[in-house]
């Protein structure tokens, strides 16, 4: 599983016209998903994403979580970050799940991530054609691999 994690001032997902979630401060995650992931993957990564040190504290420096700032989480599935561009210029996007695989785990991350959070988290629709919009603050963007633990 891979995510991107960009902390926030403010983010929002529409789809056909209407939001589907939206956060003021806090963490626009993207998430891909490949065969291979699994449940153990998910807990991983939501404490990482919700144990990550980027926000600041009072003197500036990036030392506290989103649970220190009580920010909120957006949620995004993203199939592209496990494109694969090695030949040619066409993407591939064999290594992304396909949607019976990808769904379970998805809706799975979203439970985890609300567990951890202790509140409900904002979400775009699987396999939707989304618009995401975001004010980056930083900017700050991590990408974290399950499979590297980076």
């Amino acid at each position: 599983m891979r995510v991107v994690i960009q902390r926030v001032t403010e983010a929002s997902v529409v789809v056909d016209g209407n939001i589907t979630g939206s956060i003021e401060q806090g963490l626009l995650v993207l998430q891909g998903i490949e065969d291979a992931d699994s449940t153990e993957d998910i807990v991983w990564l939501s404490n990482k994403i919700c144990n990550l040190r980027i926000f600041n504290d009072e003197d500036g420096v990036m030392n506290k979580s989103i649970l220190d700032v009580g920010g909120d989480v957006l949620l995004v599935s993203q199939f592209t970050l496990f494109a694969s561009t090695k030949k040619g210029n066409r993407p591939s996007y064999i290594k992304a799940s396909k949607s019976p695989i990808a769904i379970p785990l998805y809706e799975a991350m979203i439970n985890q991530l609300e567990k951890d959070l202790g509140k409900p988290i904002q979400t775009g629709i699987f396999g939707a054609d989304m618009k995401l919009s975001l004010l980056n603050d930083g900017p700050v963007t991590i990408i974290i691999d399950s499979k590297n633990k980076e």
